[in-house]
Parts: C-alpha cells; sequence; structure tokens
C-alpha cells in the first residue's frame, strides 16, 4: 500500500498501486477487479482539485501508455495513447506538422485526464478538449477493448469523448488537429468595468480572448492571442523576461505574497492593488504550444463554473458586490474565459456558448466563505461545473442543467454496470 494525495492536497488515499505495462496487462488487471470486487481508478497527473482520480482499491500508473501512434495531416486526425503528458503530445504533433485547435494554460496533465474532465482554453470558435476528439479506446470492466470512432461504435462517441474516467479505463484517443500555427500574443491592463462594458466586442474581435480580473480593485489582465501560420512573423518572448515573468513574479514572488497576506489578511487589499498595477503590457509571437501554457508551481485551491455567455457579466457584478462587502478575500485573480458549444453530452459547453468563471485560494488560507458565496450567486444561472475543480452539485442538481445526464448515465450503466471504475466522488455526481 502506498499513499496517494492530488496536487492540491484536497484528496487523499492509501491504496495499491500498479504500474500498466501495455493494453492487455491492462485487460488482465480490469478482468481480475471484476471478478474480485474490487475497484480500479487510472491517475495522471492527479492535478484535479476533485476527488474525481481518488482510489477505492487499485490506481494504475498510465506512463508507459503514452506517446504518438499516428498523425494524418491530410485529415488532420492524431491518435495519441492516453497517458501522454499534454507538454510531449504538443511537440510531437508539431513536429508531425499539427497542432491542438486551442490548448488550456497548463500543460503537465496526461490527455486522458485532461478530455476526461473537461479542460478548456478560450475562444468562442473553439472547444474544449473533448470537443476535439474523433475517436476513443477504452478497456471495460471485463477486459474487452473498445473502439469508439467514425466508423465504429460512433453512437457512443458523445459519451466517451469526456468520461469522467467512470466508463472504462482509456488507452487512446484520436483528436481533430490542424496544420500547425504560431500565436501572437498581448498582455495588458485595463479597466474591470471597461471590459464588462466591451466584452463581446473584445470576444468578436480575436480568436481567443481572456481576462483576470483582481478583486478590491478596478483593474485587469487582458489577454488575447492571433492565429497565423507566417513562421517568418515569429519573434518569441525573450528568454529572461519568460524567467523574470513566469519564474519569478507569477510564482516565487507570487508564493512570497500570498504566504505574507495569509498571515497578515488585512493587506490583502493593498496587495491586490500593487498587484493589479505592477502589470505590464508585453507582445510577442510563438508557436502556439509554446503560448498557451504558463508555469502553475504555486500550490492553491481553485472552483470554476461555466455559464451561458449572455450571463458572465451580471455574475461578475455580483460577485463584485460581494468583494467588496468582504475586501481581503484572496490574492488570486478571477480567470474569465469563453469557449463555443459542442455536442458532448457531459461537456459545461454542451449546446451552447459559455463563459468560464475560476476563483481560487491558497492553499494556507481558507476558501470555504469566498468559494461559498461565489456558488450561491451562481444559484441563479444555469452553472455547470467543471468536473476536475472544487464544487458540491450532486447527481439531482447536475440533472437540472444537463440535458443528456440520463442518457450518459444509461452508457454507463451499460459499460460499467458492476461500477469497477466508481469512487465517492463519481457516486455523488453521477449515482450509485
Amino acid at each position: 500500500m502506498a499513499e496517494w494525495s492530488n496536487w492540491s492536497g484536497t484528496a487523499t488515499a492509501d491504496v495499491e498501486i500498479v504500474e500498466v505495462c501495455d493494453v492487455e496487462h491492462l485487460q488482465q488487471i480490469c478482468a481480475q477487479a471484476l471478478a474480485s470486487g474490487r475497484k480500479v481508478k487510472p491517475i495522471g497527473a492527479s492535478h484535479s482539485f476533485t476527488a474525481i482520480g481518488q482510489p477505492v482499491d487499485i490506481q494504475l500508473r498510465m506512463d508507459r501508455i503514452s506517446g504518438l501512434i499516428s498523425a494524418d495531416a491530410s485529415t488532420g486526425r492524431a491518435w495519441v495513447r492516453a497517458g501522454t503528458r499534454l507538454k510531449d503530445a504538443v511537440v510531437a504533433l508539431h513536429e508531425a506538422g499539427l497542432g491542438l485547435p486551442n490548448q488550456g494554460d497548463y500543460d503537465r496533465q496526461t490527455l486522458s485526464g485532461a478530455t476526461s474532465t473537461g479542460t478548456h482554453g478560450t475562444g468562442v470558435g473553439f472547444t474544449g478538449f473533448s470537443g476535439m476528439v474523433r475517436g476513443v479506446e477504452l478497456v471495460l470492466a471485463d477486459g474487452t477493448l473498445l473502439r469508439v470512432c467514425d466508423c465504429e461504435n460512433s453512437q457512443l462517441l458523445p459519451a466517451v469523448a469526456l468520461t469522467l474516467g467512470s466508463l472504462g479505463v482509456i488507452t487512446a484517443i484520436e483528436y481533430q488537429c490542424e496544420p500547425r500555427y504560431l500565436l501572437t500574443a498581448q498582455e495588458g491592463p485595463a479597466s474591470f468595468r471597461t471590459v464588462l462594458a466591451e466584452v463581446d466586442e473584445r470576444i468578436a474581435a480575436h480568436d481567443h480572448f481572456e481576462f483576470f480580473w483582481f478583486p478590491d480593485t478596478d483593474r485587469v489582465l487582458t489577454k488575447t492571442n492571433s492565429r497565423h501560420r507566417e513562421e517568418s512573423r515569429r519573434a518569441p518572448m525573450p528568454a529572461w523576461k519568460d524567467r523574470l515573468d513566469n519564474d519569478l513574479l507569477s510564482n516565487k514572488v507570487f508564493e512570497a505574497v500570498n504566504r505574507f497576506a495569509g498571515r497578515v489578511p488585512r493587506a490583502t487589499s493593498l496587495i491586490n492593488q500593487v498587484s493589479a498595477r505592477a502589470l505590464s503590457a508585453k507582445t510577442y509571437t510563438d508557436w502556439s504550444h509554446i503560448v498557451y501554457p504558463t508555469e502553475r508551481d504555486v500550490v492553491f485551491r481553485e472552483t470554476e463554473f461555466s455559464v451561458p455567455r449572455a450571463d458572465a457579466v451580471e455574475v461578475l457584478q455580483r460577485l463584485d458586490e460581494w468583494h467588496r462587502a468582504h475586501p481581503s478575500a484572496t490574492c488570486f485573480p478571477v480567470e474569465v474565459r469563453f469557449t463555443g458549444p459542442d455536442d458532448v453530452w457531459l461537456s459545461t459547453s454542451y449546446d451552447r456558448e459559455s463563459a468560464y468563471i475560476a476563483v481560487h485560494q491558497f492553499r494556507t488560507r481558507p476558501h470555504e466563505e469566498y468559494f461559498s458565496a461565489f456558488w450561491d450567486i451562481l444559484r441563479d444561472y444555469e452553472a455547470r461545473p467543471h468536473w476536475g475543480k472544487m464544487h458540491e452539485l450532486g447527481a439531482d442538481d447536475l440533472r437540472k442543467v444537463y440535458p443528456k445526464f440520463d442518457d450518459f448515465v444509461a452508457v454507463r450503466d451499460r459499460l460499467d454496470p458492476q461500477r469497477v471504475f466508481t469512487n465517492p466522488y463519481l457516486d455523488r455526481v453521477l449515482g450509485a
């Protein structure tokens, strides 16, 4: 037995760990678990803030199930093994002349983990990871290898493209990619009220738009990425500035600031004022897989929900009102992103354009009051939680905001009737 904890320390377990050698080995493990009544749970980077990856009996390490399987430049389709880290997958795709249509700002997850929890980037012309999925291979509880793609079991794709890890153990995923491309990134300060008033225009004007609002201030950092393929325009950020911004300011200094605020909470508002004004504008151009991610070494807690895009401004205005009544709640900015609709049943952007609003708290500061206040605001909207980030909703709540919830549960009943792949989190959000 070994002790396991997720990255943020919100979930732990004592568990048997098994290193999976190959797909055949995985099939044997699952079949034996079914026969013995044990539960199986694969794990990737353990970066989810929820207990979605918490093992009950057996934890599977999938590091050997990694690497690019195939890439077809003519169709843009690429099969990648499920245990591949995102940071490695995008490099392999780039070398094959392809790029993912979109990414988030973190690239240390496994592909199966990022896809199965609904990870996303920003840009209303694009979807999250699950919306890019065109095929999946997974091992079922009885050891069967199930293949879902255009020409085989295609009716299951809206379910298996985002499984929460509840249907089987994913071994490979096919993504719809595009020819590799560059991004011109522009970052700069702006007024919170101005951005809210202009948000639709800003979304329409850029391929990718997001902003970071500093509570207790009227200041935001806006980030826009514009796509193109003229390699001659590549102008990377200087290495010294990248180290300064990402390593020193965003991590080491930010860690120290949060530790100080934890000891002296009343200093938080002043810190936010200083942080918001310390940001400087910058522009650079590089390959997409270099621009999208940022370094995230400071450990924190996070909750994130999607709401219909049209409701985003009202939600943020109400959150601003709460912060005015409760200053010094956090040193972390509120992150706001946008994506287009997809047809994946448990996707947070199923059948709608969505705005994603994420709030954070440093690991040593209490998060309960802040997060609960945020959740109370969201009760008035059709809010859907990011599956890998903290929330308190159960199956009855989620059924109301996911039109295909019961269709997914029916697939789960068919593929894993004995609940070999369940854990307490899945029992809560999907029902036992």
